[in-house]
């Protein structure tokens, strides 16, 4: 299925009402995955809850995508950069997209002229069948409005009649096999899911979504402009122990890291599949009390994303709500705020691509509270690569314990700066919730990496 705006609501509908079953019988976030009253946090992966220290593979492999027949490259310079359900009808369409950096697109409108692909060196995974199709996309959100089950499918989506047979019975799970019996062998496959992954089913249910039918797996939340994502039966009862989140715990980039984490920490076997990251660019609920996310969260969100093992950014191009609604923000007037931050991310991202897809150096470094980090081992040097984890300002320090002794200097990349590691430690600011700071320390790698 594709998420088309005008299924949207229909799919909304769909979904909460599933919810509301869902919370009825006791299928929402279990107690004991609740955090502490007050707790901010992100969940840990398997990997990394034992501090295990050593390279650590991204997930997949970093050939992962050569695995499958016309999939996408497995190059180290390439790195998924999408739009979801973009339609393409002329060159100067893809033209405009790449300007902004993407590479790839995640589903295409039906109207969409696929032939104009390779020629316009993209590449897509679509709904459809295409023989330029780099693989194929399985039903959006059908853990949402069609629930973790496998009573059959009546074949009708949202908004269309009765989804599973009998009615009110949970049918995502046969959704998800008829489609995937479908497809060719070989393709690459991939599926996003929803709240029903993050919140609201257990981890036996949402294991089944993640692991059974893709090979490629996101979860969309939207946690700078969803109304009702900070409510204690969605992300409350995840991060807040069972309450409202506060804005200032909701409304946090790090809480997109939290999404990716998530997902992951439910794929068997472990780091065995990629996870990709949704960030929104608009305003994507109808309400227009609703927030509209700007540039330094979108950056903000993405790099939270990237921190958490994230192999895939997919941005939600649609504003259904707010000043100004289209469904091609990247293309239309009402992108002018946040196209240079996209773009600006988009072109940091591509520059540091075989970063991206290089080993994690897990255990080798220690830093405080409101801060996360990741280290890459790349080219014989270490990155570092931090985002604010709270709302507010924060001067925080970080070790490298593999690097005692005299002062080395840390480049911070597009920042026109360095910081100096004295004894393996350094210190920096970040000025508030959408903070990112990315360091290079050149030659360290020697001295850190086994």
């Amino acid at each position: 299925m594709k998420r088309s705006p005008e299924r949207s609501q229909a799919v909304l509908t769909a979904a909460l009402g599933l919810a509301i079953a869902l919370l009825l019988s006791g299928s929402s976030a279990p107690a004991s995955q609740a955090l502490p009253e007050g707790a901010r946090s992100v969940a840990i992966p398997a990997e990394s809850a034992a501090a295990a220290k050593g390279l650590r593979e991204v997930d997949g492999g970093p050939r992962f995508y050569g695995g499958f027949e016309n999939s996408l490259p497995a190059t180290p310079d390439y790195f998924p950069l999408g739009v979801w359900l973009e339609s393409i009808s002329e060159p100067g369409d893809i033209g405009k997209d790449k300007a902004a950096g993407l590479n790839t697109y995640v589903d295409l409108t039906a109207n969409s002229d696929t032939s104009l692909l390779r020629p316009g060196g993209v590449h897509a995974v679509t709904s459809g069948p295409s023989q330029w199709s780099s693989g194929l996309v399985l039903a959006d959100e059908p853990d949402m409005w069609a629930g973790p089950g496998s009573a059959e499918w009546t074949g009708k989506w949202p908004g269309h009649g009765e989804i599973c047979n009998p009615a009110g019975a949970r049918c995502g799970y046969s959704v998800q096999r008829r489609l995937l019996a479908s497809s060719a062998d070989g393709t690459l496959k991939y599926a996003n899911y929803g709240k029903g992954v993050s919140f609201w089913e257990s981890d036996e249910e949402a294991s089944v979504f993640v692991n059974e039918f893709q090979d490629v797996v996101s979860v969309d939340n939207y946690w700078f402009t969803d109304p009702n994502i900070c409510g204690q039966s969605e992300g409350g009862g995840r991060l807040g122990g069972g309450r409202n989140l506060t804005d200032q715990e909701c409304r946090l980039a790090a809480n997109y890291g939290w999404t990716v984490d998530r997902v992951r920490s439910l794929v068997r076997p472990a780091g065995s599949k990629p996870v990709w990251a949704f960030v929104e660019l608009g305003h994507p609920a109808g309400e227009a009390a609703a927030p509209t996310i700007t540039g330094p969260q979108v950056r903000a969100a993405v790099w939270s994303s990237l921190i958490h093992g994230a192999r895939g950014i997919i941005y939600f191009n649609h504003s259904f709500g707010g000043d100004c609604q289209t469904q091609h923000i990247l293309r239309d007037p009402c992108g002018d705020k946040v196209r240079p931050w996209v773009t600006a991310v988009n072109a940091q991202i591509t520059g540091l691509a075989p970063v991206l897809n290089a080993p994690f150096l897990d255990g080798a470094l220690t830093h405080g509270a409101g801060v996360d980090a990741a280290v890459k081992v790349h080219g014989g040097a270490l990155y570092v690569f931090a985002g604010s984890a709270q709302a507010g300002a924060l001067q925080a320090e970080f070790t490298l314990g593999c690097l005692p002794g005299a002062a080395v200097t840390a480049t911070v990349l597009d920042e026109n700066r360095t910081v100096t590691l004295s004894n393996g430690t350094f210190r920096d600011t970040f000025a508030d919730g959408n903070a990112v700071h990315l360091y290079r320390i050149d030659g360290a790698a020697a001295s850190c990496a086994p």
